[in-house]
């Protein structure tokens, strides 16, 4: 992995090259403020712009910022402003993807953090097409960690989505794979295990450790979870923990914030409770509910 400089005087700065979505807690909603509360500076660069999310709210009104993204980059390089990581997610058109790449070779030494947002529960989003789909490989390429769930995964690989658990020997394998795409770290979220056990696992080329971390099976879904995980994990890098302790640290947050939403019968479409599990991550306890897988 980087080395990250953050020598100067001054917080981590991340660009966040994400959609904003008004309603329902997902996306740079939730991005900005868990990635400030881990004390990183976080600079959003939002690829679009959406009244709400578009899990069953309706007609959702939406502006394409494609137009916006490279302008930005190009204000940010002539201030000769460094950031020391550059974490994408969701994209809105295949152009997107080259404003990505231009973002990621700017700053070589960043800690390059690519969430595929491409799909869950075994289908592609209807606002990911063919081509953006393809495309993603070359983000996945250049990237130091990738976030993707088991349906975003097997889109990498090129393989059918499966409801089956994995085995030890599989989940292994599907991270291997994913990681010889280009990432040195890899994290798959939303595992079911052949033991029984729901997990989030992990592998680290760099130290050739392979690690996975349970999470209690809750019977419901929430938007947003997705980018809660991918956007903890990446405070907790910048912060220095290893990967099995940020997994750790992304897991439990997600956690509290399911359980306190679900204990509450919140609307699912409104997203999880995120005000109220906020001051855990103020926390920076070294955790260790980690097992080798």
């Amino acid at each position: 992995m980087k080395k990250l400089n953050t020598s100067e005087n001054r917080p981590a700065r991340v660009v966040a090259i994400h959609d904003l979505s008004g309603f329902g807690r997902c996306s740079l909603s939730v991005i900005l403020p868990i990635l400030s509360v881990m004390g990183a500076q976080v600079c959003p660069v939002p690829t679009a712009a959406l009244s709400s999310h578009t899990g069953g709210l309706g007609d959702v009104a939406m502006l394409d910022l494609t137009d916006f993204i490279l302008p930005c980059l190009n204000h940010y390089k002539s201030l000769n402003i460094d950031f020391e990581c550059i974490y994408s997610g969701f994209l809105s058109s295949q152009k997107q993807i080259d404003c990505c790449l231009e973002f990621y070779s700017s700053y070589p030494d960043a800690l390059a953090v690519v969430d595929p947002v491409m799909g869950d529960h075994g289908k592609p989003y209807r606002t990911c097409t063919p081509e953006i789909r393809s495309r993603m490989k070359e983000l996945v390429g250049v990237a130091d960690v990738i976030t993707p769930n088991l349906t975003e995964a097997a889109i990498l690989l090129g393989e059918e989505y499966s409801r089956r658990p994995l085995t030890r020997e599989q989940a292994k394998s599907m991270l291997l794979r994913l990681s010889e795409k280009g990432p040195a770290q890899v994290v798959v979220t939303g595992c079911e295990l052949a033991s029984g056990e729901m997990a989030n696992i992990g592998y680290d080329r760099d130290h050739g450790s392979f690690w996975y971390v349970s999470c209690d099976y809750v019977p419901v879904s929430y938007p947003g979870t997705g980018d809660i995980f991918a956007s903890t994990l990446t405070g907790g890098l910048l912060c220095g923990d290893s990967l099995p302790i940020a997994m750790n640290r992304a897991a439990k947050f997600v956690e509290i914030a399911v359980k306190t939403t679900f204990s509450c019968g919140s609307d699912t479409r409104y997203g999880v409770m995120l005000e109220s599990a906020l001051p855990y991550l103020l926390q920076r306890d070294i955790l260790n509910s980690f097992n080798i897988l």
